[in-house]
């Protein structure tokens, strides 16, 4: 049996692993887990991650969730995976690794909790919350604060100042991409201070095209059917 990437496209860690595996050549076969429908919470999918959350692989007898765990393994266990990706070298793998960490505590938190609480959230079954949509665009800006001015220091034209991107540089941007789901104005008082953060998100674009632009075609999709349920409003 090989590769299995169990995954939802409206999901922006599934797209950074599914995004990784077409640029890299890795060979797969893509679940869809879909998560409107509530089939994270199967017993089939439960047997795969009891946490119920996407993605989740399977490489033969191997199962493993968290897309960051998913991401440095995929680098590390398919031959030919360019080093840029998750470097050998362990002071610059402990760098990706750092910038991974700081993802979940900041970028994230901030990004995914303005979409969900502002707009997904009856998707999935869950009231909007806007106090918590309130405090979540407060980390977001303070994490594009820390991407301009940190993460984003130097010449190079990904994190950290490399040449090339790594899997933080495409997990980040994904998560980024979520925010497309927003209204136009609101995405551009966002991202107005931030010149190097779009010009970066562009960059790592380029990078991963056309499997980039391929697999947010479902995000681009689902924010037309949001645009014509608000216009009915």
């Amino acid at each position: 049996m090989g590769l299995q990437v169990y995954a939802d496209r409206l999901s922006q860690p599934s797209r950074a692993v599914i995004i990784f595996c077409k640029v890299n050549g890795i060979e797969f076969e893509e679940i869809t887990v879909n998560l409107a429908k509530g089939q994270h919470r199967s017993q089939e999918f439960k047997e795969i991650n009891p946490l119920c959350q996407v993605p989740a692989i399977v490489d033969g007898r191997f199962k493993l969730f968290e897309s960051h765990a998913i991401l440095s393994y995929l680098a590390c266990a398919f031959p030919g995976v360019p080093d840029h990706w998750y470097p050998a070298d362990l002071s610059k793998r402990a760098k990706v690794q750092s910038i991974l960490d700081w993802h979940h505590n900041n970028l994230r938190r901030g990004a995914a909790g303005l979409i969900l609480n502002s707009l997904l959230a009856p998707a999935l079954g869950l009231p909007l919350n806007p106090e918590a949509a309130s405090e979540a665009k407060k980390i977001l800006k303070q994490s594009l604060s820390q991407l301009e001015s940190f993460w984003l220091k130097g010449n190079g034209k990904f994190l950290l100042g490399n040449l090339r991107p790594s899997i933080a540089d495409l997990s980040l941007v994904c998560e980024l991409k979520q925010l497309e789901l927003l209204d136009e104005k609101d995405r551009d008082l966002l991202f107005a201070p931030h010149k190097k953060v779009l010009e970066w998100i562009e960059n790592v674009k380029n990078a991963t095209n056309p499997h980039f632009e391929e697999v947010h075609v479902f995000l681009y999709k689902a924010k037309a059917r949001l645009n014509k349920q608000q216009s009915k409003l």
